[in-house]
């Protein structure tokens, strides 16, 4: 294990680190991340060089403080900015609904997060494709945890997800075993076949960015933007396909559920913003209501 790299860095901009990473977090029980009680982010994730562990936490100065472990400790750190929000952009964004200023009010030191890779939200969004976030999580859990690598560093019980060789090598039973079904393990295998490539979609971001992760067989607009979102931190890239969002959008902005098509009218307004306006509509408490239908929670494991 090489050893702990550290970073001192002044955001030039409000900053709460737990909020901005919070997409990264899949659960409240996922293996790759952490949140202390005092607000220090753990966080696990591979590199091209290999795993790697990032802690960040602002200091009483409102400085971010950053050490690294593993190979691609350097790497984390150079883009600790563009982690933390550094790249996102907000400008020109209006707010013409109430309830989008009023989350936007509420999303005070908080920006489009940008990991900089796709891998690692690639395996997490296509486990989430077409199951219930409690199905998705705990196949995440269950690759992470037996095929990933122990996150390098002090801290224990944090895992890094599997990268593309471990992937590749895990048995068909064992797939079975962690609830993932055949047509996300052949989405998985075949993203893991040309993920190198894949990674070019940080520099391309945008619609060409999504479009060449929708090259892979299996991952579609959905899938494409939820990568999208955390990858490059895309302010545009709606989840269009996903199952209670046109709700939500419609019962916000609209006052009635809408579909697909219904919801990107909506969203018309906020062209080039749209999944800005979307965090900003849950920044304000904007949900389905509790009475409406659920997904049904399937078990691929008995079948």
């Amino acid at each position: 294990m090489s050893d702990a790299l550290t970073r001192i860095w002044s955001p030039p901009y409000p900053l709460d680190p737990p909020r901005v990473l919070a997409p990264l977090r899949r659960g409240s029980g996922d293996p790759t991340t952490r949140v202390e009680p005092a607000g220090a982010v753990w966080w696990g994730t591979t590199t091209p060089v290999g795993p790697t562990t990032l802690r960040v936490r602002k200091n009483g100065a409102g400085e971010v403080e950053a050490t690294a472990w593993g190979r691609g400790a350097q790497l984390v750190l150079d883009g600790l900015p563009g982690l933390l929000g550094a790249a996102d952009d907000a400008s020109g964004f209006v707010a013409v609904h109430e309830v989008v200023e009023r989350g936007q009010r509420a999303s005070h030191g908080v920006r489009l997060c940008a990991s900089g890779r796709v891998w690692d939200v690639l395996v997490a969004a296509v486990l989430e494709q077409k199951v219930t976030n409690r199905e998705a999580w705990r196949s995440w859990r269950e690759l992470c945890r037996r095929f990933g690598s122990p996150a390098p560093g002090p801290v224990e019980k944090l895992w890094v997800a599997p990268d593309p060789v471990q992937l590749r090598e895990i048995r068909d039973w064992e797939w079975h075993r962690a609830g993932i079904d055949g047509a996300r393990r052949r989405t998985l295998l075949a993203a893991a076949s040309v993920a190198g490539r894949l990674e070019r979609a940080v520099e391309l971001r945008g619609v060409e960015g999504r479009e060449l992760l929708q090259k892979v067989p299996g991952i579609g607009p959905w899938t494409a933007a939820e990568i999208a979102q955390r990858a490059w931190g895309d302010p545009d890239a709606v989840s269009v396909g996903d199952y209670h969002l046109p709700t939500i959008v419609g019962l916000a902005l609209a006052g009635r559920p809408l579909d697909d098509e219904g919801m990107l009218e909506a969203l018309a307004p906020y062209a080039g913003h749209r999944h800005r306006a979307v965090r900003y509509l849950a920044a304000a408490g904007a949900t389905r209501p509790r009475h409406g239908p659920r997904m049904p929670v399937r078990d691929y494991r008995a079948m």
